[in-house]
């Protein structure tokens, strides 16, 4: 009879050791679950952008992986660099400030490329001459498939004078880099071994 007892007990022991085993599987595989789940759910929320009405009420943008717009923020960012790097007026303040925000988006080759034309007198004949200049983009040319990426620009500049207007074809590589996003370069790209290729007049016309 005593036997018997403690063969129950200890039937009664692996019971409770079995029960407790499962249920320790068990709640580790609902809490296995519940992470995969909390992450993957994490990771859809952050291909979703929100945007701010007026400061009142939050609305749902349109989701999508961001990885699809960088070309397009790549041509916009190189565009935009030219715009302020080629957009000149006779005014040294003005020039200044344009190359000061052209440099937040380019690294030292941009600034080696003013430096060359600065010790040359370009900006100040630009000054003493009254003469403006802008620039036309035709197209930006991107390659993706490679990192860095290779891009070259296609643009118009043109020089005007009070006597006549110059129109010159402008062709520029560069390869843009990863950066960070910031408000002096949203795009979140850098722009390196900026070089002009080709900067020659097409005609001139006269005023």
């Amino acid at each position: 009879m005593e036997f018997k007892t403690l063969r129950n007990i200890e039937n009664s022991f692996r019971q409770i050791r079995l029960y407790a085993l499962v249920f320790a599987v068990l709640c580790i595989s609902v809490a296995g679950y519940a992470v995969w789940q909390s992450y993957r759910f994490a990771e859809e929320q952050r291909q979703k952008i929100y945007v701010l009405d007026n400061g009142k009420s939050l609305m749902l943008a349109l989701a999508q992986d961001a990885s699809i717009n960088r070309p397009v923020e790549g041509r916009e960012h190189v565009r935009h660099f030219h715009e302020l790097f080629f957009t000149l007026a006779p005014d040294k303040n003005a020039i200044e400030s344009n190359m000061s925000r052209a440099f937040n988006l380019a690294d030292k080759s941009a600034f080696d490329y003013y430096k060359d034309l600065s010790e040359k007198g370009y900006y100040n004949r630009i000054i003493s001459g009254n003469v403006q200049q802008r620039i036309e983009v035709d197209s930006v040319v991107c390659n993706f498939d490679t990192y860095p990426y290779a891009v070259r620009t296609y643009a118009k500049q043109f020089i005007i004078r009070s006597s006549n207007v110059t129109k010159r074809n402008l062709i520029t590589s560069c390869y843009l880099v990863n950066s960070v996003r910031s408000d002096n370069n949203p795009q979140g790209f850098n722009i390196e071994k900026f070089s002009v290729v080709e900067n020659k007049d097409i005609e001139v016309i006269e005023r």
